[in-house]
């Protein structure tokens, strides 16, 4: 008897280490050549590991969710010493056949010539190499372990199937594929048709200016529950008895100078940096980049001096500077400290907001939603609205970007105290 180890294999692609998902088989067990042992996963695909001999396990190289190396042993199995019945092809190219008759030598004066081997006019299959494990492995069907428990959900064969579509790695869109009756990909048909819209103007510098953003910024996004069901009550008041000769106030009015005041506290947040000189611009003016949706896509104007105005101030600079931004006029390259995103209605439970470079903080706000909260050990219905924020986490620490958020949070709650003109 003899041991023989199966290695983790270099299934290529660069992958360096595997994770071993699944044992397929214990201690003590006895396994045929081909059976599968484990299952093992890389950052790509799942495969299943079988042993190119016949024995029995001695030892498994750990437990199941261990990573192991490329090269490392997976499998060490006790297998028996079997003699070669086969010559090697020397000794059998060496041997003369003991049938076959000799032709006497025939004398001549010309030159030996080199015998042209017999043609075969019915060619029998070529011989093929015996396999290594690494060479077996690459032949098994990949697939991720989610579209294993839906192949094995749907009583569907992966081999079938990967034979069917002619490929060795299968993903959901593979399933879709057979689910949907189209056996190979030269089945399926193009349905509808494709609309090529090249990005000009204004949706352009959309694309350049969020990709600008993302690729530079470290973005750290803080969110934030808030109460604002006496803001809410509070506006509501204001506004029955001032929209009039005042005008209508939204939300925003009331977030900006909530804004306004906690950046007295937290001037680190309204700030530019700029990177090529290294050097942060700290402003006492809060010059407010308001995102405005509009048919040529998102557009920034900027709400300059914004600590300087009252609340209908603020909400009919809002109103000129939405209605310009989308009659495409407005000064949209005026420099702004700091960012507020909202969509209102639309603004879902939470986000991740882009910072407009080179600003280092951008406030998001979304819906309104009225659920339980626990006051007091007391369950009461409120106005609750999340505030999801992001900020430039090379100028701005995280303690930072939570305590100002948390003042505004404050000034929201208590609106009648903090708020007012």
């Amino acid at each position: 008897m003899s041991n023989y180890t199966i290695k983790i294999p270099d299934i290529g692609e660069g992958i360096t280490e595997v994770e071993i998902v699944e044992w397929f088989v214990q201690v003590g067990d006895t396994v045929a050549e081909d059976q599968n042992v484990a299952s093992v996963m890389t950052d790509k695909v799942s495969v299943e590991i079988s042993s190119p001999v016949q024995g029995r396990v001695v030892r498994l190289g750990g437990e199941a969710g261990l990573i192991l190396a490329v090269g490392a042993d997976l499998v060490e199995m006790e297998v028996a010493e079997v003699e070669s019945t086969s010559a090697s092809a020397e000794t059998l190219a060496s041997e003369p056949d003991q049938t076959q008759t000799k032709s006497p030598p025939v004398e001549t004066d010309s030159p030996p010539r080199v015998q042209s081997p017999p043609l075969v006019t019915t060619p029998g299959p070529m011989p093929q190499a015996e396999s290594t494990p690494h060479q077996r492995l690459l032949q098994k069907v990949q697939a991720s372990p989610a579209v294993r428990k839906r192949a094995a959900s749907l009583s569907l064969d992966l081999n079938q199937l990967a034979q069917r579509l002619q490929k060795n790695h299968l993903n959901h869109a593979d399933l879709d594929q057979f689910l949907s009756g189209n056996g190979a990909p030269e089945q399926f048909a193009p349905v509808g048709t494709i609309t090529t819209i090249p990005l000009r103007g204004v949706r352009r510098q959309i694309a350049k200016k969020m990709l600008e953003s993302t690729q530079n910024i470290p973005h750290f996004s803080y969110v934030e529950a808030v109460d604002v069901t006496e803001l809410e009550a509070w506006r509501l008041q204001l506004n029955q008895q001032w929209a009039e000769q005042r005008g209508h106030l939204t939300l925003l009015p009331f977030l900006i100078r909530a804004m306004c005041l906690a950046i007295k506290e937290h001037p680190e947040v309204n700030a530019r940096y700029d990177s090529a000189q290294n050097v942060v611009e700290q402003y006492t003016d809060v010059h407010m980049a308001i995102a405005i949706q509009t048919d040529e896509g998102l557009k920034v104007p900027v709400l300059q001096s914004a600590q300087q105005l009252g609340l209908w101030q603020m909400a009919r600079k809002i109103v000129e500077l939405a209605k310009a931004a989308r009659a495409g006029q407005g000064d949209l390259q005026a420099k702004s400290t700091i960012g507020l995103s909202s969509l209102g209605a639309l603004g879902g439970v939470m986000a991740t907001p882009i910072i407009n470079s080179p600003e280092v903080a951008i406030v998001g706000v979304n819906k309104q939603v009225r659920t339980p909260v626990v006051i007091n050990d007391q369950i009461k219905i409120r106005t609750m609205m999340n505030l999801s924020s992001s900020f430039d986490h090379r100028i701005v620490d995280g303690m930072h970007a939570a305590q100002f958020i948390q003042t505004v949070r404050t000034l929201l709650e208590a609106p009648q105290i903090y708020l007012v003109d």
